[in-house]
């Protein structure tokens, strides 16, 4: 009975799981999610493979949400919008929160994820959303939120770490006052 439940799930929600769930454990449970519209992440060492991982065997995903605690500090990585972009082409909805891509990164999602309507960019502070890629994605995505937009709302501590912080952790900082804090 319970194999035959979790094979139903449609929605999918993570929060703070850091080394307590390996790669392997990850391809196992999304081949056991084929109907999985929704994957929430929030804090997790998620990355490219597994995002490849899930959108192979959860080709029905509408959602996906990969936040991370910003960084102010030099470096981009375009590998997890890659990743998004040639293994999710069915995404409705997508936020980046505290992602390293840059306008690269951006507008191969855009390419291959045409039925996007929602993108949430806030504080992926390596996207500019200047020339081509801005222009794309003011006209096609309906609900835009921008790398500097307020987190008002967020429901978890979203300040950025600087760079010279004596803070390494991604613990550091979530929001134990406010009452929503596993909301996104």
């Amino acid at each position: 009975m319970r194999e035959q439940l979790s094979s139903q799930l449609k929605r999918l929600r993570l929060v703070y799981c850091y080394g307590d769930i390996s790669p392997e454990t990850f391809r196992e449970v999304f081949k056991k999610l084929p109907l999985l519209e929704e994957l929430h992440l929030y804090f997790t060492a998620f990355d490219k493979g597994d995002i490849e991982v899930a959108g192979r065997f959860c080709t029905l995903l509408k959602s996906f949400k990969l936040n991370r605690r910003a960084h102010r500090q030099p470096g981009e990585c375009d590998d997890e919008a890659l990743a998004i972009a040639e293994s999710m082409p069915e995404l409705r909805h997508l936020q980046l929160f505290g992602s390293m891509m840059t306008d690269n990164g951006l507008g191969a999602i855009l390419d291959k994820c045409p039925h996007l309507e929602s993108l949430d960019l806030r504080q992926c502070f390596n996207v500019s959303l200047a020339g081509d890629v801005g222009k794309r994605c003011f006209e096609r995505i309906k609900d835009l939120k921008r790398p500097h937009d307020s987190t008002d709302g967020c429901g978890f501590y979203t300040q950025p770490v600087d760079s010279d912080s004596d803070s390494d952790s991604e613990y550091d900082g979530y929001d134990d006052d406010h009452p929503d804090y596993y909301r996104g």
